[in-house]
């Protein structure tokens, strides 16, 4: 299932405060296609439903965490060349390789702004 531009983007945190800052941030940048999840699982439930250009996931989660829905992802041959963006409050070298290891495509760390994600989503191909 590839991705197009037209195809939204799926943001995952299991605080909603942190879903409205993102999609907020997003808006700023163009990006008005947006759906949420408030866990791992159902995010992977709705990427299996139809095709996302991006998912940005929060790593911290219950009961499947971030790292968890990227190594789901990166297991499924129809979600595996998706990007994936890791959000996260821990900046800890050892943290950030197991995000590499697991394949995502970039890491975030809390706080950031429109720019930060700006780049980053530049970063990604087709995106």
């Amino acid at each position: 299932m590839a991705h197009r531009s037209a195809d939204p983007i799926l943001i995952v945190d299991d605080y909603s405060r942190m879903l409205r800052i993102i999609r907020g941030l997003l808006r700023q940048l163009g990006y008005e296609e947006v759906e949420e999840a408030s866990d791992g699982a159902s995010a992977l439930a709705k990427l299996r439903q139809r095709p996302f250009r991006l998912v940005i996931s929060d790593w911290n989660m219950e009961p499947m965490s971030g790292l968890e829905l990227l190594r789901a992802v990166r297991a499924d041959p129809a979600l595996a060349a998706l990007p994936f963006i890791m959000v996260t409050a821990e900046a800890r070298a050892a943290k950030i390789a197991e995000a590499r290891e697991a394949g995502v495509s970039d890491y975030i760390v809390k706080p950031f702004g429109a720019e930060v994600l700006s780049t980053k989503i530049a970063t990604l191909a087709g995106c």
